[in-house]
């Protein structure tokens, strides 16, 4: 749970305050103006498209700053990337290209080890697959979809991951959202970890199924809720629930946090609730040999039911996978629509995804995986230790490569985020809806393909960004004691 500063909080109210009123001001004066030159669609019949809060903040705040999102780039999203100049003559209101570009540090991307860059053993290998197999499938599974690297592919992520089988998927995001609405419906009982991924919530919504949330990574309200579900039943009948399931991350995105997997799993067995996990950031990032937070708390595969993961961050690639037993993905084959519907996943894609399985398991005969996630390792807790030293407030658990740096301030979204590109630095700044409206924050992710040196530049350019918007809401370490522990951990 984040406690919010009393001051801070203030601050942001009065901050969120005072750009609702002047928004809502605005809106006043544009509807007086429409009106006068008659001009509104309104008066012809038709209904306003867009409607509600979500369009007033995307109007009046959002685009205010939307040259802080979404930037393009110009080259592979490795340790350093080339970023697309912009400017707009209209207030942000549209965003020009030019055809500058700037080098910078890439603290944005998901490229947790690497792979997203050109690589001695994988890039062959996916170039060879795409002479043989081509760009795309143009086709679903159970048509013409399906080539010898998807079943490959299948069966090396069952293996890498500890389950008996595996389905793979064309987007990471579908996976939650498509397998969800599967297995559960109506009569059945969701229960959420309240700061799971949108993929997640929109995928138990489609369902049908009762869900109930849980505090975050809180296995004592966990136990709660299902003690509380399962004496009520089901609403207005009091039947029992058909089957009952509870749905976690291993590494949630935006907190950077690890989850409490092993008293979770301690409680879902006690009330006999199935275990549905999504590794999306922590399969190949964490744990001795890149098999995720199982590997990395001592957890048995065999105590999580249904294992979900993506291949859009540790593995330079992109789809998801579900693993769990022959019987359910055999099930999911004939019934998922992502799997029914949905276009296959490239095969020079399903090729990256083999080939990087293979460098982090050594099967490439090299140390190279074993040294991508000693590296990785070992970045994320220097930086996560030394932003900490400087004295912001850090989101997260050692070992994880997502580290949120606390803004809340919505005017210091936009300045640190400019700042840091000012300096050749290139965060990603994160804001509602993707967060409640007063926990904005910077999201750092770290790769393995950062030197220390990289990581070092990057410390010294967030922590005078850090001074200059006023971030730094924990007294820092003197200078001298952090060249000290800097040197030890050299």
């Amino acid at each position: 749970m984040i406690t919010i500063p009393y001051l801070t909080a203030l601050s942001t109210y009065i901050s969120y305050g005072l750009l609702f009123a002047f928004g809502q001001f605005r809106d006043f004066f544009r509807k007086v103006i429409d009106w006068w030159k008659n001009s509104s669609n309104l008066e012809q019949g038709y209904a306003p498209i867009c409607l509600g809060l979500e369009d007033f903040y995307v109007r009046r705040l959002y685009l205010r700053i939307q040259d802080c999102f979404g930037r393009p780039i110009a080259s592979a999203p490795d340790a350093w990337f080339d970023v697309v100049e912009r400017y707009s003559t209209d207030n942000n209101k549209t965003l020009k290209r030019t055809t500058k570009l700037s080098r910078c540090l890439n603290l944005g991307s998901y490229n947790y080890l690497g792979f997203a860059a050109a690589d001695e053993y994988c890039t062959p290998r996916v170039i060879d697959s795409l002479k043989k197999f081509s760009a795309s499938t143009c086709s679903a599974r159970v048509d013409g979809g399906t080539t010898r690297l998807h079943t490959e592919l299948e069966e090396c992520v069952a293996n890498f991951v500890g389950k008996p089988a595996a389905m793979v998927t064309g987007m990471g995001y579908v996976t939650n959202s498509a397998i969800l609405p599967v297995l559960m419906g109506k009569g059945s009982l969701i229960i959420s970890d309240s700061l799971n991924h949108n993929s997640i919530v929109n995928g138990a919504r489609g369902s049908g199924a009762t869900i109930r949330v849980f505090l975050h990574n809180t296995p004592s309200h966990l136990e709660q809720v299902l003690r509380e579900q399962i004496a009520e039943g089901q609403p207005r009948t009091h039947r029992p629930w058909k089957k009952i399931m509870v749905v976690v991350e291993g590494i949630y995105s935006m907190e950077g946090e690890l989850c409490k997997l092993p008293e979770i799993i301690a409680v879902c067995k006690k009330y006999k609730a199935y275990m549905y996990l999504d590794e999306a950031h922590s399969i190949g990032a964490i744990g001795k040999t890149g098999r995720g937070v199982c590997e990395l708390l001592g957890v048995d595969p065999a105590d999580v039911d249904i294992m979900m993961g993506t291949f859009t961050k540790s593995f330079g690639s992109c789809g998801g996978y579900i693993a769990a037993s022959k019987e359910l993905i055999d099930y999911l084959k004939y019934t998922c629509p992502a799997h029914l519907y949905a276009t296959s996943i490239p095969p020079p894609a399903a090729q990256q995804i083999i080939s990087a399985i293979r460098v982090i398991l050594g099967e490439d005969g090299s140390s190279r995986g074993a040294q991508k996630l000693a590296r990785i390792r070992e970045n994320s807790n220097f930086f996560r230790s030394e932003l900490q030293k400087m004295g912001f407030e850090v989101l997260g658990d050692n070992d994880s490569p997502v580290m949120p740096i606390m803004l809340y301030n919505p005017g210091k979204i936009p300045a640190f985020s400019r700042e840091c590109l000012k300096k050749n630095v290139a965060v990603v700044t994160v804001a509602f809806p993707a967060t409640p409206l007063l926990l904005a924050r910077a999201r750092i992710c770290i790769s393995a393909s950062h030197t220390r040196e990289d990581l070092i530049k990057a410390l010294e350019v967030i922590s005078e960004v850090g001074d200059l918007v006023g971030i730094k809401y924990f007294p820092a370490e003197p200078k001298k004691q952090q060249l000290e522990c800097r040197v030890k951990l050299d």
